[in-house]
């Protein structure tokens, strides 16, 4: 394929079996893929390892931020991918990005996330300007430091893609509290070092708050039942913060 520019594609993964033959297939437009592991357990060695185009990093997580910036770091070419594995890059994808590439106008382009949540579309709930970087040149772009939520930081002009991605990130009930539960450490680690410590009314006056503020304010209730399971589990997860929280306290005590 005779691409406009050299293309490095990165990803971070942990037990990205399921989701990285099809993310590997759609890469067929790049020059590069650098995956970069935190030393998984189960077939995600072997699928990047069978695939020439792949070079394999193994890494200790720390946070995401410092996950992706090393990554970033590994790449060969100037113009990055930056997709998750349960995002899908779909052809209208591709084809924008290759058109944006012939003649770049910002050094940075974000498109809009399409939610998928136990395999339904959701509409509301909080994603509907759910807007990410994907496409970006790593002169001018790194993330920005945070252990969890993480954005890219930007020194040159950002533009909006036209296409729509597909995010598969919530599979399963099962799946999507495994991800809350690493979330609410980090952000219970990022507390901490702050100098927060756990009161009394964070462990109901903030889940049922956060419970709220999704299913009402935010609309998660036009997204029927799995609004509402959304809803609640995000709410649990701020109450499991808070729990990790205080577990931290009690062991520098």
């Amino acid at each position: 394929m005779n691409l406009p520019v050299k293309i490095s594609a990165l990803a971070i993964t942990l037990n990205e079996a399921e989701n990285l033959p099809a993310y590997l297939d759609s890469l067929d437009f790049v020059e590069e893929i650098v995956v970069v592991d935190s030393f998984s357990t189960d077939g995600t060695a072997a699928i990047c390892q069978a695939n020439p185009k792949v070079r394999f990093l193994q890494r200790s997580f720390d946070d995401f931020s410092s996950q992706k910036n090393f990554a970033i770091e590994q790449a060969a070419n100037d113009w990055i991918l930056f997709f998750d594995p349960d995002e899908e890059i779909t052809p209208a994808i591709k084809n924008e990005i290759l058109g944006i590439l012939k003649n770049p106008k910002a050094q940075a382009y974000e498109i809009r996330r399409q939610i998928y949540f136990m395999n339904r579309k959701l509409n509301y709930s909080g994603f509907q300007s759910d807007w990410v970087i994907r496409v970006f040149d790593k002169n001018h772009n790194r993330y920005d430091g945070r252990l969890v939520h993480e954005t890219i930081a930007t020194d040159g002009k950002v533009a909006r893609m036209r296409s729509r991605l597909p995010h598969h990130s919530y599979k399963s009930f099962e799946a999507y509290i495994d991800k809350l539960d690493r979330y609410s450490k980090l952000q219970a680690q990022i507390l901490f070092d702050k100098g927060k410590r756990a009161k009394m009314h964070h462990f109901w006056i903030r889940p049922a708050y956060r419970f709220w503020h999704q299913y009402l304010i935010r609309l998660g209730i036009l997204d029927g039942k799995e609004g509402f399971i959304l809803a609640y589990l995000n709410a649990n997860s701020v109450f499991k913060r808070y729990v990790n929280l205080l577990r931290l306290e009690r062991n520098t005590d």
